[in-house]
């Protein structure tokens, strides 16, 4: 599939909530795309549900169906629990560790400062988003990008604390990636198990 290129609330309000960050539309409509009440909601089969988290995970990170399903056949080939892996292996994505410093304000924000040159790891200049970081690898804003708009704004203010796998340093406008997170610290409502469950079946 391509990448999507559409409204994101119409995608949002598919799931029934704000997987791109905060929905205006979706706070107002709630309701799925195309559907003008809930009394025309149709009950979604096993595979249905188990299609639509796998979707889910897909729009929340930015990744396409090739990309995602090779993510899968490597964390299952690791040792360990597929789902959690598939997980922390999306959130070591450079667009993702980028989204999570707070550099950028969505991940495809993070995306775009990725694919235009403006990030480095450990000091070299990184265009490419689906690039792993690996634990003690810095990730930080390239000297002349650091007064773009896009980034103070979203850095003003931001919590550096919310996410204890990565740790920020102001002076390098950047942060390390300590470790992979916890499952438990993923504050992404995806449930891994129906993915691992929906590749089985194929």
């Amino acid at each position: 599939m391509a990448k999507y290129t559409g409204p994101k609330s119409r995608i949002s309000r598919r799931f029934g909530e704000a997987i791109f960050g905060p929905d205006k539309v979706l706070a107002k409509r709630t309701n799925p795309p195309g559907q003008q009440g809930n009394n025309r909601r149709r009950k979604t089969s096993e595979y249905g549900v188990m299609l639509a988290e796998k979707q889910k995970a897909k729009y929340t990170y930015g990744v396409l169906e090739r990309q995602f399903r090779n993510m899968f056949d490597k964390a299952a080939a690791a040792k360990g629990i597929t789902g959690e892996i598939l997980l922390q292996n999306l959130e070591c994505r450079l667009d993702n560790v980028v989204y999570r410093l707070g550099i950028a304000p969505t991940r495809a924000a993070a995306r775009q400062l990725v694919n235009h040159r403006h990030i480095t790891v450990d000091g070299g200049v990184v265009n490419i988003p689906s690039y792993s970081v690996k634990p003690g690898q810095i990730v930080a804003v390239r000297e002349k990008s650091k007064s773009l708009e896009v980034i103070t704004d979203s850095l003003a203010g931001f919590n550096h604390s919310k996410y204890p796998w990565v740790e920020w340093d102001e002076s390098v406008k950047g942060g390390k990636l300590l470790h992979k997170p916890e499952r438990a610290d993923i504050p992404e409502n995806i449930k891994e198990q129906l993915i691992v469950e929906l590749y089985s079946k194929n």
